[in-house]
């Protein structure tokens, strides 16, 4: 039988993404909250999380078979939620990404954000995951179910991957927002009011997709934030 093997690291959208804007040297501000525990003050530097002394961080384990090409995900420990009074005040931004990936953002959070950026790019993923009680295990619910359909008419471009795409029904969807679909090395679909595009892949094998997502959006989004149309900012996402 093959030996299994445990490996541990630094997770979530936000260090992924700041990572992807640090190299592209564009300046931006990050809200996300850990415990006092938390491992990584270090790699996170240059945009340190808030301390929530009474909570704890974040914490997911990812499954991965040889048998199932699919890895199984449970939130094993979350931390405290973002709220309305977490995001900078009296400060006005040229954009903002609403990235959760463990039920952080509220409805009232995003909102929020609206209000104090020109556009707002929005992962579906941090909107649609619900949580068993019992042991974590990731599921998905309807975006029509979430609590943050409402706000789809102010958000700019919302992305979702393949998986999560049938969660949000892209035709309805796309008449409030751009949507954009990603299929790992495949490349990915974007979705208009007036019009669709695939964008292809570059050359690549998939070990594992984990932070992948993020990083496109990261991308996708610095190439709009610098004046991009949207196939070159999808393929500078790529």
């Amino acid at each position: 039988w093959p030996t299994a093997c445990t490996a541990e690291t630094l997770g979530g959208a936000a260090s992924f993404i700041s990572v992807i804007l640090d190299a592209l040297s564009l300046p931006f501000h990050t809200v996300s909250k850990v415990g006092p525990e938390f491992a990584y003050a270090a790699a996170t530097s240059l945009h340190p999380p808030l301390t929530i002394p009474t909570s704890r961080t974040t914490l997911f384990h990812a499954h991965f078979s040889s048998g199932n090409p699919d890895r199984l995900l449970n939130r094993v420990v979350s931390c405290d939620t973002i709220r309305p009074e977490d995001l900078p005040v009296q400060t006005r931004f040229a954009f903002g990404l609403a990235v959760g990936v463990g039920g952080e953002i509220l409805p009232e959070t995003l909102e929020r954000m609206l209000e104090i950026c020109d556009i707002v790019f929005v992962d579906v993923q941090g909107l649609i995951r619900r949580f068993s009680p019992s042991d974590g295990r990731v599921s998905h619910v309807a975006l029509s179910e979430s609590g943050f359909l409402h706000l789809l008419p102010r958000v700019a471009f919302l992305k979702a991957s393949a998986d999560e795409a049938p969660f949000i029904d892209v035709e309805e969807a796309r008449r409030w927002c751009c949507v954009v679909v990603t299929h790992g090395k495949d490349g990915c679909e974007v979705f208009c009011e007036n019009g669709a595009f695939r964008a292809a892949p570059f050359k690549a094998d998939q070990v594992d997709p984990t932070g992948a997502g993020d990083c496109f959006l990261g991308g996708f989004a610095a190439g709009i934030v610098r004046g991009l149309s949207v196939p070159d900012a999808a393929l500078l996402g790529k």
